[in-house]
């Protein structure tokens, strides 16, 4: 590997990367001390899609109200990724959101794209 160069690949697992640890300090801690968010925990949950096939959310959120929430965090897609969880929604009863980070230049924040 040429020095400089990365290979593209997660983080260990329970490790989180910069745009989830961000997501988690500015969205999800914010909302738990709000009361708007009664739970959530990073790789909280494993959900099984098919024969040795598995998807991981990034954080498993419980909605005061009750309703689960699996929130995926992302730079960019995948198409295993986006495949993974539309098959994930349409098998699961919870409420799948993607979450990307927008540019700084854009103003930042967030978008959202659900899945059902």
């Amino acid at each position: 590997m040429k020095p400089g160069i990365q290979a593209l690949g997660r983080l260990k697992t329970g490790v989180m990367n910069k745009t989830e640890a961000l997501y988690e300090a500015t969205v999800l801690k914010p909302a738990l001390m709000a009361g708007e968010v009664a739970w959530y925990k990073f790789e909280g949950i494993k959900l099984r899609l098919a024969d040795n096939t598995f998807y991981t959310p990034d954080f498993a959120v419980m909605m005061m109200d009750g309703q689960m929430q699996c929130r995926e965090i992302k730079g960019f897609w995948t198409d295993d990724a986006r495949v993974k969880i539309k098959v994930a929604a349409d098998i699961y009863p919870f409420e799948f959101i993607a979450i990307r980070a927008l540019p700084k230049k854009s103003g930042g924040g967030w978008a959202e794209e659900m899945f059902s």
